[in-house]
């Protein structure tokens, strides 16, 4: 073979090879374009409807929302599937069904907008599908939740007493389904009597069509605003209780204050009362008047009624205060009879 003829074939294995390389650098550089700049399919339909939640999956924060993503409306892919796109978009919240009945437009705006805020620029996005979508439930659930938030906001607008400042659930519903066929859902509620008072029901009436389809009911434990005495200082057994030595604190109690509280001045301490302890009934008394008659004083029995007085000496057997029941011997009769110490110092006897 001359150097012609190898020089010839030379360049038809050059011609033959460049090609397929060619082709192996561009489909290279193509994925690796592709690995570079990931991209989104989000295909829209026209209407979606959204399954209802598990019960009691909702929280009272979140009693009337009802969250859908992004992947309960569209069908995702990723570019390249293995590269988590796909998956970071299918958990973006759209929006929630926040009543009964509700349906909620989504439109293409809106999808770019909620990918960006979550790191997908609309770049990277391909839409295709419908121009807007409808969005609704298929089967709604009242959630225990649900009703106690309702009692509570008709307990703020209608207090269950003047003193009432905190109602908090002890006894709390069960969960409420709605078929879809369910519409124009509304609610009727009632403050129902309660044996305890320190207890508030509210029964809570499911209205569909203007018919009740189901009832449920919410009680609440109440706490009411009340005034106690709290002791400044040490204050001695037989000290008389004053705005010195006690200052009235506002506080919440389990119970309704009396009707006729009032401050205790004016009475006395029973027994030792330690600085910052709280005064109780049975701690305080009634200051007692002086002394008015002592044992074996001579005393008027009198007895007077309309158009009658009868009076007469007698002896006490023990000393007494105005308004107590003593013990007095009559000086004519000798007869012992029991009768009650007027401020005067005369004695009425007790038939």
């Amino acid at each position: 073979m001359n150097s012609k003829t190898a020089n010839i074939i030379i360049i038809i294995i050059i011609c033959l090879a460049t090609p397929a390389q060619f082709c192996r650098v561009s489909a290279n550089n193509k994925t690796n374009d592709s690995q570079k700049d990931p991209t989104l399919k989000v295909y829209l339909p026209r209407e979606v409807t959204i399954k209802d939640t598990c019960p009691g999956s909702q929280t009272r924060d979140n009693a009337f929302g009802v969250p859908f993503r992004l992947g309960q409306v569209g069908i995702i892919r990723g570019n390249p599937p293995e590269n988590g796109l796909a998956a970071k978009a299918s958990e973006i919240i759209l929006g929630q069904i926040s009543k009964l009945g509700q349906e909620i437009v989504i439109d293409r705006k809106m999808v770019l907008s909620r990918l960006a805020c979550n790191g997908i620029p609309a770049s990277k996005v391909i839409l295709k599908g419908a121009e807007q979508i409808t969005v609704r439930q298929q089967r709604q659930t009242i959630s225990s939740g649900e009703f106690v938030k309702l009692a509570s906001s008709f307990l703020e607008q209608n207090p269950p007493g003047a003193s009432v400042c905190q109602w908090n659930p002890i006894r709390m519903p069960k969960d409420f389904f709605i078929g879809e066929t369910n519409k124009d859902i509304k609610f009727s509620l009632r403050l129902v009597h309660s044996s305890i008072r320190s207890q508030a029901r509210v029964e809570i009436g499911v209205l569909s069509g203007g018919k009740r389809i189901g009832v449920r009911e919410v009680t609440f434990q109440l706490k009411y605003n009340c005034h106690r005495a709290v002791a400044l200082a040490d204050i001695p057994i037989g000290v008389i209780i004053s705005p010195e030595n006690v200052k009235i604190e506002k506080t919440v109690s389990d119970y309704p204050e009396p009707v006729d509280w009032r401050p205790p001045y004016g009475l006395l301490a029973k027994r030792p009362l330690p600085a910052n302890t709280v005064l109780r009934p049975h701690m305080l008394g009634p200051v007692k008047s002086s002394i008015i008659v002592k044992r074996n004083q001579n005393v008027v029995i009198r007895i007077q009624r309309p158009g009658l007085l009868v009076t007469a000496i007698g002896k006490t057997m023990q000393e007494a205060r105005a308004g107590e029941y003593i013990k007095v011997r009559n000086a004519d009769s000798q007869r012992i009879i029991l009768a009650r110490v007027n401020e005067d110092g005369t004695v009425e006897p007790i038939f």
